[in-house]
């Protein structure tokens, strides 16, 4: 390629925190988009989309204050102070405000990225720009819909194939009761929660300091890390905490909020045993007001929540001045990515092509041609080589793209009416006749596919 001497050579980068996502990436994304695509659907969720950009006061006073740090703001002409969008959570909100006619139980997924500058942490997929797939039931103040949105999350994990989950539950009222039980005024919430909330990455000892930092007495922290130490369960811990605390009302309304819940939950059939009572899950973000509940898989203890989500029921009335009760939960695409390819459940795959038809000898181009048409109209993936030459280098350079099938036919097969069938991956070749080819391509599709199951 001839060098312009026109232009001054830039360096081809990416922004740290993001990055470039290449065909063998972006196969098993799409894979995963349609499962989780398929789940929600399941469960009657509609499609939504939203914009990357938001007015900035659209999303100030949601996230707390470590989360506002995180917001890439962007300067517009005209004076307009925009943002692009932390999370789907709250432009799902400006959008119910600002569509109120939309019907309600209003329950949509959407599926698109956000940005945070944070630290990028690639061993946890953690990235500055990342995919969120939300699920959400907006309208409907019965725990029914929260344990709609737990059995999703459950349902969604469980299907990732990565072994066992736990689906951790808490609830912001109970939080709320522990901050009280520890003779601590509402105001301090915020700090014991941001703390409460690091658990699993600075354990007991670290929470102690940072809520010394923010000035809490040493009998406050004593209480609450007492309060932690209750054990972990379903029902029966949710009702030993209430029967523990009864002079605490936002404990006692947490509590019988849970029960009804897991009420809900044991009624839906799929089992009980995912889910898990947890004090030590608070969740970060301000907006929420009800159960709390993060997904995470025992096999990758390191790379944190999957999912997560609760229950916030104040958060439309910022944009529309009226109630409106929510709950939902978002998936994290690229950290359940991470976790397959450290688990080793997601190998890569370089191609969408089940088969190749080549160019084989002098004459072989209409014949290539219209049986690359057929396969096609049958519904199997197909290319065509787009010239003839030799064989042997054609099929190397199709094993090299991971098309699993090849199909050619010299001058003696087309004489005959056959066509010659390789497996790429046992060198296999098998003589079929014409009109039996898409039956036998499609038999070797589903024994490629079965054998890559039982891997």
């Amino acid at each position: 390629m001839k060098e312009s001497k026109f232009m001054e050579r830039i360096t081809p980068r990416t922004f740290k925190g993001t990055r470039d996502l290449l065909p063998v990436d972006m196969i098993r994304r799409e894979e995963l988009f349609d499962y989780v695509r398929r789940v929600y659907r399941r469960y009657g969720f509609l499609p939504l989309e939203t914009p990357a950009v938001e007015y900035l006061d659209v999303l100030l006073g949601k996230y707390g204050t470590e989360g506002e740090k995180l917001l890439y703001r962007l300067d517009y002409k005209g004076g307009h102070v925009l943002a692009l969008r932390y999370d789907l959570t709250v432009p799902l909100a400006r959008v119910v405000a600002q569509h109120a006619d939309l019907p309600k139980p209003f329950k949509r997924y959407q599926m698109q990225p956000v940005w945070r500058a944070d630290s990028p942490q690639l061993r946890q997929g953690r990235y500055r720009e990342f995919y969120q797939c939300d699920a959400d039931i907006v309208g409907e103040e019965d725990r029914i819909a929260d344990a709609e949105i737990l059995a999703v999350i459950a349902e969604l994990v469980d299907g990732l194939g990565m072994g066992t989950f736990h689906v951790r539950v808490n609830h912001r009222k109970i939080l709320e009761g522990m901050v009280a039980a520890a003779g601590l005024p509402a105001d301090a919430g915020p700090a014991v929660l941001r703390a409460i909330d690091k658990i699993d990455k600075v354990g007991e000892k670290g929470i102690e300091s940072e809520l010394e930092r923010e000035g809490v007495p040493t009998e406050a922290r004593r209480v609450l890390l007492d309060l932690l130490q209750h054990p972990s369960g379903g029902a029966a811990e949710i009702e030993s905490l209430r029967d523990r605390l009864p002079d605490q009302p936002a404990i006692a309304e947490g509590c019988a909020d849970l029960l009804r819940i897991w009420s809900c939950l044991d009624a839906l059939g799929s089992g009980l045993e995912p889910y898990q009572f947890r004090l030590g899950l608070a969740r970060g973000l301000d907006y929420y007001t009800g159960a709390v509940y993060e997904a995470f898989t025992d096999a990758l203890p390191h790379m944190g929540s999957l999912a997560g989500g609760g229950r916030y029921d104040g958060l439309i009335a910022i944009f529309s001045g009226q109630d409106v009760a929510a709950v939902g939960a978002t998936v994290g695409m690229d950290r359940i990515l991470t976790a397959l390819d450290q688990l080793g459940l997601n190998p890569p795959r370089s191609s969408v092509t089940e088969v190749m038809v080549l160019q084989w000898g002098e004459g072989s181009e209409p014949a290539a041609l219209a049986m690359t048409g057929r396969l096609r109209r049958a519904g199997i993936s197909t290319e065509i080589g787009y010239r003839s030459g030799k064989l042997g280098k054609q099929i190397g350079g199709v094993s090299k793209r991971g098309i699993p099938l090849v199909l050619f036919q010299g001058p003696e097969e087309a004489e005959r009416g056959e066509w010659s069938l390789k497996v790429l991956s046992s060198g296999e070749q098998h003589t079929v006749a014409e009109r039996d080819v898409e039956t036998v391509v499609r038999r070797q599709i589903e024994a490629i596919a079965a054998e890559g199951s039982a891997r």
